[in-house]
């Protein structure tokens, strides 16, 4: 799909830096920025009724809330200087509800972009990334301290799994594997059966992309006792891919934060920007 609206979440602890890269995003492809301005609440401690007579706890959430308008101002600064179309909401959720908050802003985006600042604000991040996978049915895309972050990469790796999360990453990667020069299809010790990869692992796949006018390659890679998540940045490095599709958490949501799994690999160790959808 084309991306019109590219939203980007940001806290008080946050400077201008993904600010401006989901800035410069919208500029190279003329889209809308929409911006979330967000301070959790911290807990309070003792209880509801604690939390209703304790000075500090009160003291703490006019400190918040101090740090939260000082940030609107900030950004609205920004964005006033800013050459692009944009907007600005604001939230104030506690931490269990972040991420329903945070989902139901990125309903109305194309694209969540998760810059460096973000992806080092432990807390917030993990809000952002599972209130966007999960409650938002629209994909992100992370942007790694150090990477060069482009909307129209000439070279994409898509990690293909035969999941419905890998079909829906390249559906919403669609307009960007189209404009690509070079799409790479990598499976890692693809299964031949029907129940997977099929007789021939990627034909499938790339019959359908190919129609679509993709210059797609297959690219089958045994793990060799590394990790599925290792061989994909090795791959991703030995064939200069400016971005990475592929679909988020397979497994259950409980399942994930349990064991791991390829998404958590990638979302934790990456060196290029990645584009997740589920």
């Amino acid at each position: 799909m084309t991306f019109r609206t590219l939203l980007t979440v940001t806290g008080p602890n946050q400077g201008e830096g993904d600010l401006k890269l989901a800035a410069d995003l919208c500029e190279q492809i003329d889209a809308h920025l929409s911006v979330l301005v967000l301070e959790i609440a911290a807990p309070p401690s003792g209880g509801e009724y604690a939390a209703v007579v304790s000075p500090a706890w009160l003291e703490e959430r006019q400190a918040e809330l101090k740090r939260l308008e000082k940030r609107i101002s900030d950004v609205t600064a920004f964005l006033f200087r800013s050459a692009v179309s944009a907007d600005l909401s604001d939230d104030y959720p506690d931490i269990g509800w972040a991420d329903d908050v945070i989902g139901r802003r990125a309903r109305y985006a194309d694209l969540t972009i998760l810059g460096p600042d973000l992806l080092a604000s432990h807390t917030l991040k993990d809000k952002v990334i599972e209130g966007v996978l999960f409650s938002s049915g629209k994909p992100m895309l992370l942007v790694p301290e150090g990477s060069r972050p482009t909307l129209t990469p000439k070279r994409i790796l898509v990690a293909w799994d035969a999941r419905v999360e890998s079909s829906r990453a390249v559906r919403e990667s669609l307009d960007l594997l189209k404009g690509a020069d070079d799409v790479r299809l990598v499976m890692v010790d693809p299964l031949e059966d029907e129940f997977h990869h099929g007789a021939e692992p990627g034909a499938d796949a790339a019959t359908y992309l190919a129609r679509h006018g993709v210059k797609v390659t297959v690219d089958r890679l045994p793990s060799s006792n590394h990790s599925v998540a290792e061989v994909l940045r090795q791959h991703a490095g030995d064939v200069a891919a400016e971005l990475m599709v592929m679909g988020a958490y397979g497994h259950s949501r409980l399942r994930e934060r349990i064991f791991g799994g390829v998404t958590k690999s990638m979302i934790e160790g990456q060196s290029l920007p990645v584009l997740m959808a589920r």
